[in-house]
């Protein structure tokens, strides 16, 4: 028989001391947790954000920077939010081409078309009916925290929406040129146009704010505020490649126009050179053959005068004497016929 006592084998049992190890474990675990439960909305807060304490779902109280202490969950509920002059920037999806718009304008044909829905995707009415393609991406501040707290995960979609019927309802008001330069040339012609452009930004920041202001007076707010917008504005891509073709087309018809106009420079300066060269060259004929007429007229009409003033009788008789052989001496034969006698006298010319 062994002599320890039964009480002392039982406190000194494995099994009671790995149950009592367990106990003080579980129990160091739940004290922890227990401090982490009660200390999990003690946090501190940075500068760019601010905290909504919701107690028991009801706005409590609003936490700038520092160090925030709150009751744990679900006595009451922390939300971050951006700080009051810090501007978050959204860009809007809804007004770009989706990725199946873009991948069926790769392979759509005259035989397979786009669908309604795919074909205006991403491209906006103007007023002259044209069309237009806005990137636009909006900078917001939160000015109501609970009113953002309350609409939660609904506050970019919304946001989205009211840009997007903005955005619609502005281009619908404008033409395409207060909207973008499509036209560079009415730029000068058309100052009006030039100061809707710049107002367009203004225009869409004002148009979105009073829808929101709209929502708010129906309790339906966001809680945010749009502090101002870029629009990257743009033509679809069928309609640059249509105005780069009349562009070119136009560039290529002026140069055409341009050669022709010095071609034509050219030929009429050479057919004026020999039109002026023609009749210089008739004016020197003429004055030749003037000069030559009036030289073989002149001995003609001194001999005429001569005869008229009778100072040579014998004149005529002296010039045929001087003028016959010549005269016999380039012909051939000479037959002299008298009228009053049938007799032919012959003479042979003299050899040539």
């Amino acid at each position: 028989m062994s002599n320890v006592p039964r009480g002392t084998h039982e406190v000194s049992s494995p099994w009671i001391q790995a149950g009592r190890l367990t106990f003080l474990a579980l129990y160091a675990v739940t004290v922890l947790a227990a401090v982490a439960w009660a200390f999990s909305n003690v946090r501190q807060i940075d500068p760019q954000n601010r905290a909504v304490v919701l107690h028991f779902g009801a706005l409590d109280r609003i936490q700038n920077a520092g160090l925030l202490l709150a009751w744990p969950r679900p006595f009451e509920q922390v939300v971050l939010l951006p700080a009051a002059d810090r501007v978050i920037e959204r860009r809007v999806e809804n007004l770009l081409r989706s990725d199946e718009a873009l991948n069926g304008d790769r392979v759509a044909s005259f035989s397979t078309p786009l669908s309604d829905a795919l074909a205006g995707s991403g491209y906006l009415l103007t007023g002259d009916a044209g069309v237009v393609q806005l990137d636009v991406r909006v900078f917001y501040k939160v000015t109501e925290p609970y009113a953002f707290v309350l609409q939660g995960e609904h506050v970019l979609p919304a946001l989205d929406r009211l840009v997007t019927r903005s955005a619609v309802a502005l281009t619908a008001a404008r033409d395409l040129d207060t909207i973008l330069v499509a036209r560079p040339e009415l730029i000068g012609a058309d100052n009006q146009a030039a100061e809707r452009r710049e107002r367009l930004r203004g225009d869409l920041v004002q148009g979105i704010n009073q829808r929101l202001a709209e929502l708010t007076a129906t309790g339906q707010g966001l809680g945010i505020e749009v502090a101002r917008v870029d629009v990257q504005s743009s033509l679809p891509g069928p309609a640059v490649n249509a105005f780069n073709a009349v562009l070119t087309a136009s560039q290529q018809a002026d140069k055409s126009v341009a050669n022709a106009r010095t071609d034509a420079e050219k030929l009429s300066q050479t057919a004026t050179q020999l039109a002026d060269r023609t009749l210089h060259v008739a004016h020197a004929r003429a004055s030749e053959r003037l000069a030559k007429a009036s030289a073989d007229t002149a001995t003609v009409q001194s001999l005429a005068q001569s005869q008229q003033k009778g100072t040579d009788p014998e004149m005529l008789l002296r010039i045929y004497r001087e003028r016959l052989p010549k005269i016999l001496g380039q012909a051939g034969s000479v037959t002299t016929v008298d009228p009053k006698d049938d007799s032919r006298l012959i003479i042979q010319g003299a050899e040539q």
